[in-house]
Protein backbone atom coordinates (compact mmCIF):
# COMPACT_ATOMS: atom_id res chain seq x y z
CA UNK A 1 0.00 0.00 0.00
CA UNK A 2 1.67 3.22 -1.20
CA UNK A 3 1.84 6.49 0.69
CA UNK A 4 -0.60 8.04 -1.80
CA UNK A 5 -3.27 5.73 -0.38
CA UNK A 6 -2.84 7.34 3.06
CA UNK A 7 -3.42 10.77 1.50
CA UNK A 8 -6.38 9.55 -0.53
CA UNK A 9 -8.02 8.09 2.55
CA UNK A 10 -7.39 11.31 4.51
CA UNK A 11 -9.16 13.26 1.77
CA UNK A 12 -12.18 11.01 2.22
CA UNK A 13 -12.34 10.70 6.02
CA UNK A 14 -11.34 14.18 7.14
CA UNK A 15 -14.62 15.87 6.07
CA UNK A 16 -16.66 13.36 8.08
CA UNK A 17 -14.50 13.85 11.15
CA UNK A 18 -14.78 17.64 10.80
CA UNK A 19 -18.48 17.51 11.69
CA UNK A 20 -17.47 17.59 15.35
CA UNK A 21 -16.08 21.11 14.93
CA UNK A 22 -18.76 22.71 12.79
CA UNK A 23 -22.11 20.90 13.13
CA UNK A 24 -24.60 22.94 15.20
CA UNK A 25 -25.66 19.84 17.10
CA UNK A 26 -22.16 19.58 18.56
CA UNK A 27 -22.11 23.20 19.69
CA UNK A 28 -25.51 22.67 21.32
CA UNK A 29 -24.18 19.62 23.14
CA UNK A 30 -21.19 21.56 24.47
CA UNK A 31 -23.45 24.41 25.56
CA UNK A 32 -25.68 21.88 27.28
CA UNK A 33 -22.73 20.73 29.37
CA UNK A 34 -22.17 24.31 30.52
CA UNK A 35 -19.13 25.00 28.34
CA UNK A 36 -18.56 28.72 28.00
CA UNK A 37 -18.14 29.55 24.34
CA UNK A 38 -17.00 27.69 21.26
CA UNK A 39 -13.38 27.23 22.27
CA UNK A 40 -14.05 25.71 25.66
CA UNK A 41 -16.32 23.21 23.94
CA UNK A 42 -13.74 22.55 21.22
CA UNK A 43 -10.92 21.80 23.63
CA UNK A 44 -13.09 19.73 25.97
CA UNK A 45 -14.62 17.62 23.20
CA UNK A 46 -11.34 16.95 21.45
CA UNK A 47 -9.24 16.46 24.58
CA UNK A 48 -11.73 14.36 26.56
CA UNK A 49 -10.18 11.00 25.51
CA UNK A 50 -7.04 12.10 27.38
CA UNK A 51 -8.93 12.39 30.67
CA UNK A 52 -8.85 15.61 32.75
CA UNK A 53 -5.69 16.84 31.05
CA UNK A 54 -4.31 20.25 32.01
CA UNK A 55 -3.78 23.03 29.50
CA UNK A 56 -0.05 22.40 29.08
CA UNK A 57 -0.59 18.79 28.01
CA UNK A 58 -3.31 19.70 25.52
CA UNK A 59 -1.24 22.57 24.13
CA UNK A 60 1.59 20.14 23.49
CA UNK A 61 -0.66 17.55 21.87
CA UNK A 62 -2.58 19.97 19.65
CA UNK A 63 0.66 21.78 18.67
CA UNK A 64 -0.65 24.86 16.85
CA UNK A 65 -2.58 26.78 19.52
CA UNK A 66 -1.16 29.58 21.62
CA UNK A 67 -0.96 28.37 25.24
CA UNK A 68 -3.19 31.21 26.39
CA UNK A 69 -5.97 30.06 24.03
CA UNK A 70 -5.94 26.63 25.63
CA UNK A 71 -5.54 27.91 29.19
CA UNK A 72 -8.75 29.90 28.93
CA UNK A 73 -10.63 26.64 28.37
CA UNK A 74 -8.75 24.05 30.42
CA UNK A 75 -8.83 22.88 33.12
CA UNK A 76 -11.96 25.00 33.78
CA UNK A 77 -13.99 22.86 31.39
CA UNK A 78 -13.61 19.86 33.70
CA UNK A 79 -15.41 21.77 36.46
CA UNK A 80 -18.55 21.84 34.28
CA UNK A 81 -18.39 18.23 33.06
CA UNK A 82 -16.02 15.31 33.51
CA UNK A 83 -14.23 13.87 30.48
CA UNK A 84 -16.53 10.84 30.68
CA UNK A 85 -19.60 13.08 30.52
CA UNK A 86 -18.06 15.01 27.64
CA UNK A 87 -17.42 11.81 25.71
CA UNK A 88 -21.01 10.67 26.19
CA UNK A 89 -22.23 14.07 25.00
CA UNK A 90 -19.86 13.89 22.03
CA UNK A 91 -21.34 10.58 20.94
CA UNK A 92 -24.89 11.92 21.24
CA UNK A 93 -23.95 15.03 19.29
CA UNK A 94 -22.27 13.05 16.51
CA UNK A 95 -25.34 10.80 16.32
CA UNK A 96 -27.61 13.85 15.94
CA UNK A 97 -25.31 15.62 13.49
CA UNK A 98 -24.85 12.64 11.19
CA UNK A 99 -28.54 11.70 11.30
CA UNK A 100 -29.53 15.27 10.53
CA UNK A 101 -27.07 15.65 7.67
CA UNK A 102 -27.31 12.23 6.04
CA UNK A 103 -30.83 11.18 6.96
CA UNK A 104 -32.13 8.22 8.90
CA UNK A 105 -32.07 5.87 5.91
CA UNK A 106 -28.37 6.46 5.30
CA UNK A 107 -27.25 6.10 8.92
CA UNK A 108 -29.29 2.88 9.21
CA UNK A 109 -28.06 1.46 5.90
CA UNK A 110 -25.99 -1.64 5.28
CA UNK A 111 -23.35 0.55 3.61
CA UNK A 112 -22.97 2.60 6.78
CA UNK A 113 -22.53 -0.53 8.89
CA UNK A 114 -19.98 -1.91 6.43
CA UNK A 115 -18.04 1.36 6.39
CA UNK A 116 -18.05 1.47 10.18
CA UNK A 117 -16.67 -2.03 10.51
CA UNK A 118 -13.95 -1.46 7.89
CA UNK A 119 -12.90 1.82 9.48
CA UNK A 120 -12.89 0.24 12.95
CA UNK A 121 -10.52 -2.46 11.68
CA UNK A 122 -8.20 0.14 10.20
CA UNK A 123 -8.27 2.25 13.36
CA UNK A 124 -7.51 -0.78 15.49
CA UNK A 125 -4.40 -1.44 13.37
CA UNK A 126 -3.06 2.11 13.79
CA UNK A 127 0.40 2.20 15.36
CA UNK A 128 0.03 4.54 18.32
CA UNK A 129 3.46 4.36 19.98
CA UNK A 130 4.43 7.98 20.59
CA UNK A 131 1.01 9.19 19.33
CA UNK A 132 -0.90 10.34 22.36
CA UNK A 133 -4.14 11.63 20.81
CA UNK A 134 -4.61 8.66 18.53
CA UNK A 135 -3.81 6.22 21.34
CA UNK A 136 -6.39 7.88 23.60
CA UNK A 137 -9.06 7.67 20.92
CA UNK A 138 -8.15 4.12 19.96
CA UNK A 139 -8.65 3.05 23.57
CA UNK A 140 -12.27 4.25 23.71
CA UNK A 141 -15.07 1.64 23.74
CA UNK A 142 -16.66 0.58 20.46
CA UNK A 143 -19.88 2.60 19.93
CA UNK A 144 -23.00 0.53 19.32
CA UNK A 145 -24.46 2.70 16.56
CA UNK A 146 -22.69 2.09 13.24
CA UNK A 147 -22.54 5.75 12.18
CA UNK A 148 -21.13 6.82 15.54
CA UNK A 149 -18.69 3.90 15.37
CA UNK A 150 -17.62 5.10 11.92
CA UNK A 151 -17.04 8.61 13.19
CA UNK A 152 -15.00 7.42 16.17
CA UNK A 153 -12.86 5.17 13.98
CA UNK A 154 -12.23 8.00 11.53
CA UNK A 155 -11.33 10.27 14.44
CA UNK A 156 -8.75 7.77 15.67
CA UNK A 157 -7.31 7.65 12.15
CA UNK A 158 -7.39 11.43 11.88
CA UNK A 159 -5.53 11.93 15.16
CA UNK A 160 -3.10 9.18 14.12
CA UNK A 161 -2.25 11.15 11.01
CA UNK A 162 -2.10 14.39 12.99
CA UNK A 163 0.22 12.94 15.61
CA UNK A 164 2.52 11.75 12.83
CA UNK A 165 2.41 15.16 11.17
CA UNK A 166 3.44 16.88 14.40
CA UNK A 167 6.35 14.46 14.72
CA UNK A 168 7.46 15.35 11.19
CA UNK A 169 7.27 19.06 12.00
CA UNK A 170 9.23 18.63 15.21
CA UNK A 171 11.90 16.63 13.40
CA UNK A 172 12.36 19.60 11.06
CA UNK A 173 12.47 22.10 13.93
CA UNK A 174 9.26 23.78 12.76
CA UNK A 175 7.33 25.35 15.60
CA UNK A 176 3.58 25.95 15.56
CA UNK A 177 3.60 29.39 13.91
CA UNK A 178 6.27 28.56 11.34
CA UNK A 179 4.34 25.42 10.38
CA UNK A 180 1.14 27.42 9.88
CA UNK A 181 2.96 30.17 7.98
CA UNK A 182 4.46 27.58 5.63
CA UNK A 183 1.06 25.97 5.09
CA UNK A 184 -0.62 29.30 4.35
CA UNK A 185 2.20 30.33 2.00
CA UNK A 186 1.53 27.12 0.10
CA UNK A 187 -2.08 28.28 -0.40
CA UNK A 188 -3.55 25.45 1.66
CA UNK A 189 -5.20 27.64 4.26
CA UNK A 190 -5.68 31.31 5.14
CA UNK A 191 -3.04 33.03 7.26
CA UNK A 192 -5.48 35.51 8.83
CA UNK A 193 -7.85 32.68 9.80
CA UNK A 194 -5.00 30.68 11.33
CA UNK A 195 -3.60 33.66 13.21
CA UNK A 196 -6.99 34.65 14.61
CA UNK A 197 -8.28 31.21 15.58
CA UNK A 198 -4.96 29.89 16.95
CA UNK A 199 -4.44 33.28 18.63
CA UNK A 200 -0.83 34.08 17.76
CA UNK A 201 -0.09 37.79 17.52
CA UNK A 202 1.41 39.66 14.56
CA UNK A 203 4.90 39.65 16.10
CA UNK A 204 4.88 35.86 16.28
CA UNK A 205 3.84 35.62 12.63
CA UNK A 206 6.52 38.08 11.54
CA UNK A 207 9.13 36.12 13.45
CA UNK A 208 7.97 32.85 11.88
CA UNK A 209 8.10 34.31 8.37
CA UNK A 210 11.56 35.71 9.05
CA UNK A 211 12.67 32.25 10.17
CA UNK A 212 11.29 30.68 7.00
CA UNK A 213 12.94 33.35 4.86
CA UNK A 214 16.27 32.71 6.57
CA UNK A 215 15.91 29.05 5.68
CA UNK A 216 15.35 30.09 2.08
CA UNK A 217 11.77 28.82 2.09
CA UNK A 218 10.03 32.19 1.63
CA UNK A 219 11.03 35.09 -0.59
CA UNK A 220 10.93 38.78 0.31
CA UNK A 221 7.20 38.96 -0.43
CA UNK A 222 6.33 35.98 1.76
CA UNK A 223 5.87 33.57 -1.14
CA UNK A 224 7.20 30.03 -1.29
CA UNK A 225 10.55 29.63 -3.00
CA UNK A 226 11.48 26.49 -4.91
CA UNK A 227 13.26 25.28 -1.77
CA UNK A 228 10.16 26.06 0.30
CA UNK A 229 7.92 24.15 -2.08
CA UNK A 230 10.28 21.20 -1.92
CA UNK A 231 10.38 21.32 1.88
CA UNK A 232 6.59 21.48 2.06
CA UNK A 233 6.27 18.52 -0.33
CA UNK A 234 8.71 16.47 1.75
CA UNK A 235 6.82 17.25 4.95
CA UNK A 236 3.57 16.08 3.39
CA UNK A 237 5.20 12.97 1.90
CA UNK A 238 6.65 12.02 5.27
CA UNK A 239 3.26 12.62 6.90
CA UNK A 240 1.64 10.32 4.35
CA UNK A 241 4.29 7.66 4.95
CA UNK A 242 3.77 7.84 8.71
CA UNK A 243 0.01 7.37 8.20
CA UNK A 244 0.25 4.32 5.93
CA UNK A 245 0.19 1.42 8.39
CA UNK A 246 -3.59 1.22 9.05
CA UNK A 247 -4.26 0.90 5.32
CA UNK A 248 -1.56 -1.67 4.78
CA UNK A 249 -3.11 -3.70 7.59
CA UNK A 250 -6.61 -3.33 6.17
CA UNK A 251 -5.47 -4.43 2.72
CA UNK A 252 -5.93 -2.99 -0.75
CA UNK A 253 -9.40 -4.35 -1.51
CA UNK A 254 -10.94 -3.42 1.83
CA UNK A 255 -9.31 0.03 1.72
CA UNK A 256 -10.67 0.68 -1.75
CA UNK A 257 -14.11 -0.44 -0.61
CA UNK A 258 -14.00 1.90 2.39
CA UNK A 259 -12.90 4.78 0.16
CA UNK A 260 -15.88 4.12 -2.08
CA UNK A 261 -18.27 4.10 0.89
CA UNK A 262 -16.79 7.28 2.35
CA UNK A 263 -16.92 9.36 -0.82
CA UNK A 264 -20.64 10.24 -0.75
CA UNK A 265 -20.46 10.94 2.99
CA UNK A 266 -17.52 13.30 2.57
CA UNK A 267 -19.06 14.97 -0.46
CA UNK A 268 -22.25 15.64 1.49
CA UNK A 269 -20.22 17.42 4.18
CA UNK A 270 -18.25 19.46 1.65
CA UNK A 271 -21.45 20.44 -0.17
CA UNK A 272 -23.30 21.32 3.03
CA UNK A 273 -21.53 24.60 3.68
CA UNK A 274 -20.73 23.57 7.25
CA UNK A 275 -16.97 23.76 6.75
CA UNK A 276 -15.52 27.26 6.33
CA UNK A 277 -13.62 27.89 3.11
CA UNK A 278 -10.50 28.78 5.11
CA UNK A 279 -10.63 25.67 7.31
CA UNK A 280 -7.27 25.06 8.97
CA UNK A 281 -6.50 21.62 7.54
CA UNK A 282 -6.79 22.79 3.94
CA UNK A 283 -9.88 20.87 2.84
CA UNK A 284 -11.44 22.15 -0.37
CA UNK A 285 -14.02 21.04 -2.90
CA UNK A 286 -11.18 19.75 -5.05
CA UNK A 287 -10.93 16.40 -3.33
CA UNK A 288 -10.39 12.79 -4.39
CA UNK A 289 -7.17 14.03 -5.99
CA UNK A 290 -5.20 10.94 -4.94
CA UNK A 291 -6.17 7.50 -6.21
CA UNK A 292 -6.74 4.58 -3.87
Amino acid sequence: MGDTVARAMWERFEPVHQLVYFAPEVREAADGLGMRGYWMGYFALRAAPLGPAPAAVVTGCFHVFHPDRVARALPDAWTFASPRQVLRARERAVDAAMTGLYGEDVVASADMAEAADLAWRAAGAADTAGRVLSAANQALPRPAQPHVRLWQALTTLREHRGDGHVAVLVSRRLGPVAAMALKSAAGETDAEFQQRTRQWDADAWRAARTELAERGWLDGRGRLTAAGSDARARIEADTDAAAARPWAALGADATARLAHLLEPLARTVLDSGLLPAANPVGLTDDTWGSPV
